[in-house]
């Protein structure tokens, strides 16, 4: 039988150094996103600090989200909104044969469809997309 406690502390993992910190105003640190470009500020400092000389570390991207407010006005209006259920209620009348051709009817789908662009048009916003015309 093997001591796994013994065979840890035998082998133990190299230990990284410690973390280094700065504290940044909230300009300087927007203005070092903004130069950063999709490179992690990690990725970015050491870049500049190092330049060629500076150890390769694994690359992580960066969200592609634009602007974060956008992307709440879209979480806010999906929870607003009663999207799922309406059309939930549509197709099951529609499978049925009970959904009538009444305004009200008209106006539940053309509110759904508005939605549904307005949703769209948010997402493509916040993920800095043009959309399509």
């Amino acid at each position: 039988m093997i001591d796994h406690d013994f065979q840890r502390s035998a082998n133990p993992k190299p230990k990284r150094p410690a973390p280094f910190s700065l504290r940044l105003t909230k300009a300087e640190r927007a203005r070092l996103e903004r130069d950063a470009g999709s490179l992690s500020l990690n990725a970015y400092i050491r870049g500049r600090l190092f330049g060629e000389h500076a150890s390769p570390r694994r690359r992580v991207k960066k969200s592609p989200v634009q602007d974060r407010q956008e992307l709440a006005k879209v979480l806010a209006a999906l929870g607003r909104s009663s999207l799922a259920a309406n059309v939930n209620q549509l197709a099951k009348g529609m499978n049925t044969g009970t959904l009538p051709a009444i305004p009200e009817t008209d106006e539940a789908i053309r509110k759904a469809c508005y939605d549904i662009a307005y949703i769209r048009m948010t997402l493509m916003k916040a993920l800095g997309k043009q959309p399509e015309s």
